[in-house]
Order: structure tokens, then sequence, then C-alpha cells
């Protein structure tokens, strides 16, 4: 089979295509003649690619190896730059074929972003403005688009990858990942510059609890701490903000699970990698374009329960699945974990109230709160500090109910110190000097703590 279409090639007419603004962030670095190269070849490559759709066969596309597509194209390509006289460099070359077979096959100018180990997120806002995250901090990308439509097109692309639309009447969506970077799109009339588009990364490798020490996540005696608080079956809910690193501290606290135990994994999107064999992973599902056949957290969180499970990871609770998660708690499913957003121990316990509230159970505050109390034990707060680094904040234990309010112990902190010159973060990790009370727990599970993790006039980094 061939990539050429069956009708005849003809001569290319060359096509006029409004140029694309360069990066900011190259501005400066590029000379006058630098910048009207890369014009002239962001030109170049979008008229070519409009040619390849008179002058390929698009059906073969899905049925050829991609060996054999790059050779078709670079032949195509040969012949219509031979056409125009245009005088490129076989590096020049190799780099437009590439770009040319990212616009056919992949997502265009995103995909070399997408290749990119070192970026996390990729934030689109409009076709000119590209940003990107980095080491958690966010900075600007040369990469543009030709205009409005081109970049309407690759959204198209990425959400008709999983069965949806994305149009005048349903101008904003939010696809489940098909085994790939999760995206969020929404376009004009709700954008107002243009059709913007979020996809968050996820990590192809998993990041141990050593490499989180080696980044500065927490020092080497909270992770002692935090292995005992798993080993010893102690209920735990993370709490953070957007991208502070909640699922992936849960996925290195999930290797301490024992390998005998049998791991239920409920998600909005996959993104847990647990290292354990007996690990069944669920995934909710949302409603087709009629509305019907969604499964959400909650049924999947009351269906695990009939699994036999010895524990329940639930990704994020964020509704009504935070009542049957607590009372999965509360049943013998010691050791379950789950994630919140908020911004502090105490505020990640009020959301969880305000959850079982939107459960559709009739009960009082101070049972909801009585419900928190029993089923969780300890409470881990992360943040994504202003320089870019993720760093647990918190520490805190649940002891139990005083009247109306639920009472903690805080066990180890992060103390701020100001900035450097360079706007790094300074501090340190310590403890508070409180002895947790799941301490006899872990020795009964085998996990003894030494009572120097725990004194206050120790600093742990």
């Amino acid at each position: 089979m061939s990539l050429w279409n069956i009708k005849q090639p003809h001569e290319d007419q060359p096509q006029g295509a409004a140029p694309a603004p360069v990066g900011p962030a190259a501005l400066d670095e590029r000379t006058a003649a630098e910048r009207e190269a890369a014009k002239h070849i962001l030109d170049l490559k979008v008229s070519i690619h409009r040619s390849l759709l008179d002058k390929i066969n698009l059906a073969a596309l899905d049925q050829l190896p991609h060996s054999q597509i790059r050779t078709d194209i670079t032949e195509i390509v040969a012949e219509i730059l031979r056409s125009r006289g245009e005088p490129l460099n076989a590096q020049e070359r190799e780099k437009l074929v590439s770009e040319v077979l990212d616009e056919l096959l992949g997502l265009g100018p995103l995909e070399p972003l997408l290749k990119d180990e070192t970026v996390t997120d990729v934030l689109v806002n409009g076709a000119s403005e590209v940003f990107v995250e980095r080491h958690g901090l966010l900075e600007p990308a040369a990469t543009r688009f030709q205009d409005d439509r081109h970049l309407l097109r690759i959204i198209q692309k990425i959400v008709s990858a999983v069965g949806r639309r994305i149009d005048e009447a349903s101008p904003y969506v939010d696809p489940p990942p098909a085994d790939g970077p999760r995206a969020t799109a929404i376009t004009p009339p709700l954008a107002i510059d243009g059709p913007a588009l979020s996809i968050r990364k996820f990590a192809k490798k998993w990041i141990s609890m050593d490499r989180l020490i080696e980044l500065g996540t927490m020092p080497e005696a909270m992770a002692e701490v935090l292995k005992a608080i798993v080993r010893s079956r102690r209920n735990v809910l993370i709490s953070g903000g957007t991208g502070s690193g909640k699922t992936t501290l849960l996925n290195a606290m999930s290797s301490y699970i024992g390998l005998r135990e049998r791991i239920i994994t409920i998600e909005d999107s996959a993104e847990l990698q647990l290292q354990q064999e007996h690990v069944v992973r669920l995934e909710t599902r949302p409603p087709n374009i009629e509305g019907k056949g969604e499964v959400s957290q909650r049924n999947l969180v009351k269906n695990s329960l009939r699994m036999r499970p010895d524990r329940i990871i639930v990704g994020e609770v964020r509704a009504g699945e935070a009542f049957d998660m607590l009372q999965a708690m509360n049943t013998g499913h010691d050791g379950s974990m789950t994630t919140v957003h908020a911004n502090s121990p105490r505020d990640a316990l009020s959301r969880v109230e305000q959850m079982i509230g939107m459960s559709g159970v009739d009960i009082s505050s101070r049972s909801a709160r009585a419900q928190i109390a029993s089923a969780m034990n300890i409470v881990i707060q992360i943040e994504r500090l202003i320089d870019g680094h993720r760093r647990i904040v918190s520490v805190q234990e649940l002891t139990g109910m005083e009247g109306d309010v639920i009472t903690m112990q805080e066990i180890f902190r992060f103390k701020l110190a100001g900035r450097d010159d360079k706007g790094r973060v300074l501090g340190h990790f310590e403890a508070t000097g409180i002895r947790p009370r799941f301490l006899s727990e872990a020795a009964a599970y085998g996990v003894e703590l030494p009572a120097e993790l725990f004194r206050p006039e120790v600093r742990l980094s």
C-alpha cells in the first residue's frame, strides 16, 4: 500500500499564510535574520501540510508502519521543495519533515512539548501564547500555532480520540485520558481570546520515597514515620493544592503496603502507579453525548466493598463518595488512603465534612465530624512553594473529639525562614515534640520508631 494519493500529483501552488508571532522568550536572542528565517519556515511548513492533503492517501495512514510513512513523506516534501526551489540543508529538511509528521500523525506544535520529560504542564492561552511548567515553575514556550483554526483542529484531535466533541453547542470539554496526558479545552464564546487548552502530563517513571527525600520534599526521619503510618494501617488523608504533589506522595507511600494485601484503587483519571501485584484498578466513566452511562466514584467505592479489599485507595475525593470512603475505613478496611484539595489540615477536614453533606445522607454536623474523627487517623499537608519546590509542611494526627470540634496534634512541620537572593525558599523541617498515639499500633505491626525522631531540639533538615 502506498501513501501517495491515487489522483495524479500536481504542481503545488504557494498559498499565503499569516506568520505566527515569534516566542517572547526568544526575541532578545534572535537576530532579525533568524526571526525572518523562522517565520519563513513556519509559512513553508503550513503550506506543505496543505499540499500534502492533496498528494497523499489519507486512508493509508493508519495501515502503514511509521518508518514507511516517514520515508514517503520525506519523498513528497523533497518533491515540493524542488518545485519551489527552496534551498534547505539536510538538517533543516529533517526538522521540517518531523514537524510535518507531527501535524499529520500527532498534535502538531505540541508534540515536542509532550515528548519533553521536563515539562509537566502545557498551557495554551490562544494561538500565539503557550506556557509550560518545568520543575514547578511556569515559563513561556516558543511554540506557536498558525491561527485559532489551527489550534482548534489540534483540540478536535485530542477530544475525538476519546469519542468526545467540542463545538459551539459544547464549548468546553474535559475528556478522560486515553492512556496519555489529561487535557481540558474551552473555546469561544466562553474563551474570549481564542481557544484555550490545558494539558497535565502524568509521570512515566514511578517516583519513590527515596527520590522524594533527594528532592527535599521531606527528610529521611519523616519518611520513616510515614512508613510506620502505612505499615500500621493508619487511614491517611493527603491534602494540598493543585499540582502540589498529592498523587506523587500517595504513590510513594503506597510502596510500603504489604505484597499480600489486596488493594483496590478508584480514580477519575488513572494516575496511580502502585508497585504491588495484587491491585485492582477502577476508573470512573463520564456520561456519553446523550448524557447517559455515567459511573461515578461513589458507585465504584460502594462496589469495591463487595470485592474483598484489604485497602481502598481513592485518587481524590470530591463529592458524596467521601461518606462511603469513611464508612469503609470504619468497617474493617484500615490503612486506606485518599487525597483532597485543601489549604491546611483543618480545611481538609472541613471539606470532607462538606462532601458528606453532598452524599444526600441526612446526618448532623456533629455526627459527620464524629465519623471523620473515628475513620481518619493522619492528615498530611503538602504544598508547592513559591520557588516551585514541593514540601510536606505538616503531619498531623487526629486524636478524637472535644465537644463539636475534631482535635488534632501536629507531629512534624516545615518552618519557613524567608527567601535567598535567588528567590529560593529557605526553611527546615522539625518535630514538634509530640509523640504520636499510633506508636503502639506500629509496634504491634513490628515497626519500632526511635524517640529521637520526635525531639523538637533536633532539626530534621
